[in-house]
Parts: C-alpha cells; structure tokens; sequence
C-alpha cells in the first residue's frame, strides 16, 4: 500500500518524527518526493554488515578505496536534499569520479549493493544510478534468492549476469577484485564470494 500525504503539516511531522525515533535511516528523495523505506529486518542488516566486511578486507584495507554501509548519494553539490538516493552498501575507489561533500556524495559510487527488502523500490532506482555513473550495480533478491550484477554501458545500467541456485554461474566484477556467486550448499542458499587473488574466499550463508 502507497500513501499519498498532501498535508504539509502533517508531512512535516511524520518526518520529524521518523528523525527523532531513527526510522529515516533508508528515507530518500526523489525529485522532491520524499520516500519513507520500511525499517530493514534483521536478515537485511546481518547481509549489509558481511558484505561491508567482506569489502573492507579486499578494497578499504588494502587501500583500494573506501566502503560505506549506507550513504547519501546526489546528482548535485548544494541543495543535494532535493534529490538522493541511499545504497545499503558503497564502494568509492580512490580514482572515483564522485566528490565527498561531507554530508552526501556528488556522483555515484563505483559500486553500490542493493538487497531488495519488501515493499522497497529498489529497482526503479537504476536510472538515477546511471545518471550519478555508478560503474557496477549489484542486487541481492531474496525469496528466491539471486546475485543480479549490472553494469554501465553507454550511460546505462544493463544486467550483465544473474546467479541463483537454479544457474549458479560465476559473476566478474570490473571494479572490485571480486567473484560473486549463489550456491546451495547443503540444501542453504549461500553467497559466495571469491577475491581475484585466487586465495581468499567468504561464504554468506543465507537460507
């Protein structure tokens, strides 16, 4: 169910009072519309914090660049609060072409993850993830589970490969030193995760 709020007054109540009791987390605007995100279970936040793990030891670590578990992304230095966009996860290498304004990033990260939660809109936010250039786009679907890596061509996002348990094929990604990939393991959902070093590799077991 969507709701429609044309009261102003109690628009402006109902974000502060999201502010107040730290629901606004995963809240957006969209061209001014501002997007209340259901609160995240537990499921989504145990798969942000192993995949920012994850990413911490192959690229922020390393001294590739930096990982971030939910940040502010715009398509615009100053009044960026008009129009932004939250990834559950970041990835800004050190050659990015976004710039850090301290409250919000101008411009998209090399790397965003996406794990699609009920309810979310997660998909309809590829365009403005092309817009801002981010170079590679990863969803994490779940029930069914599937590892869906897009990827930017010609100013777009295009899908360039999809893992699920049915398919569970090997996705390459171009900007990260990374292997992605859905396994059963067990009769369990697992991710999979392989550095291109060829010796470190994480399982995410999910369900």
């Amino acid at each position: 169910m969507v709701a429609l709020i044309t009261d102003p007054n109690l628009e402006d109540r109902l974000i502060a009072q999201r502010r107040a009791d730290g629901t606004d987390k995963y809240d957006e605007v969209w061209e001014g519309m501002y997007v209340m995100a259901p609160m995240a279970n537990n499921e989504h936040q145990d798969l942000v914090d192993d995949l920012c793990t994850i990413l911490t030891l192959a690229v922020k670590w390393p001294g590739l660049g930096r990982v971030n578990p939910g940040v502010n992304v715009s398509d615009r230095k100053t009044q960026w609060q008009e129009n932004y966009r939250c990834p559950d996860v970041a990835v800004f290498l050190n050659e990015t072409q976004a710039k850090d304004c301290g409250t919000h990033w101008f411009g998209g990260p090399d790397l965003a993850i996406e794990i699609i939660s009920p309810f979310d809109r997660s998909t309809e936010k590829v365009p403005f993830y092309a817009k801002v250039g981010v170079r590679e786009l990863i969803f994490i679907q779940r029930d069914p589970w599937a590892i869906v890596l897009h990827r930017l061509t010609n100013d777009r996002l295009i899908e360039v490969g999809r893992s699920t348990s049915a398919d569970s094929r090997m996705l390459a990604s171009q900007v990260v030193p990374l292997n992605w990939q859905l396994q059963l393991i067990d009769g369990q959902s697992a991710i999979q995760v392989f550095h291109h070093d060829g010796e470190q590799n994480w399982t995410i077991a999910v369900r």
